[in-house]
């Protein structure tokens, strides 16, 4: 494939999907983007789908329009995930549901779809996010962190079997970040979340950019499998 490298991000309508899409579009990749509703994002270098990441119809489509106009993909950042912040007693099953289809379910997708289109070359590159809430064991994120442990399962096995396609797959499990996504979460637990970490503040986008520039380096055809916990979590 001959051109600036292509990047596939999951969940770029907002929040962190939405600034990898910025940062890595300012490094000079062609960016593509998906999520359920449009994005407000416009860019030279970037193109946008609206579809469910657990739809797989729809991903097949959007990984041909990759392959027909872009020659193919050299990365996948799995960003898109929703949460379920409620006691295990008080979580109904379509919330269940709903977390599993699209951490789970549509990551593997993405992988595999991915990978397909990764094994025309080496030295494809898959991130997957996950989060602190799986080594913290945080209480009321039961079904949350237990997507995001899966994701991490399939990460590990994903980086053995796609290893000899030149492909690696490693995770990057941010701390909370001022995002939607914990916008609801009342502010004595992200204290309290904060207090865990060895260093004691929000994340940042740009932490996790950080992290997955390293993974998507050539250099780093070496390293698969691995998932760094940001904030000193372990």
């Amino acid at each position: 494939m001959t051109g600036a490298p292509v990047v596939l991000i999951t969940g770029t309508r907002k929040g962190i999907g939405l600034a990898l899409a910025r940062h890595y579009l300012d490094r000079g990749f062609r960016v593509v983007g998906c999520s359920r509703r449009p994005s407000e994002l416009r860019a030279e270098g970037y193109a946008h789908h609206c579809l469910d990441v657990s739809d797989e119809a729809a991903v097949r489509r959007m990984m041909g329009d990759v392959r027909a106009r872009l020659g193919g993909l050299d990365a996948l950042i799995n960003n898109a995930g929703v949460a379920a912040m409620n006691h295990a007693l008080l979580t109904p099953m379509e919330g269940v549901r709903r977390v599993l289809e699209t951490n789970v379910a549509g990551t593997f997708l993405l992988c595999r779809e991915a990978a397909r289109l990764m094994r025309a070359a080496p030295g494809g590159r898959i991130v997957n996010l996950s989060t602190v809430a799986v080594p913290l064991r945080l209480e009321g994120e039961a079904i949350y962190a237990a997507s995001k442990a899966a994701v991490e399962a399939l990460t590990r096995i994903l980086a053995r079997e796609l290893a000899p396609l030149g492909v690696t797959c490693n995770a990057v499990g941010p701390t909370p970040i001022a995002t939607d996504l914990i916008a609801g979460v009342p502010r004595e637990k992200i204290d309290r979340l904060l207090a865990m970490q060895a260093i004691h503040r929000l994340g940042e986008p740009r932490d996790v950019a950080n992290v997955v520039d390293f993974f998507l380096r050539p250099e780093s055809d070496f390293i698969t499998g691995q998932v760094v916990y940001l904030g000193g979590v372990s």
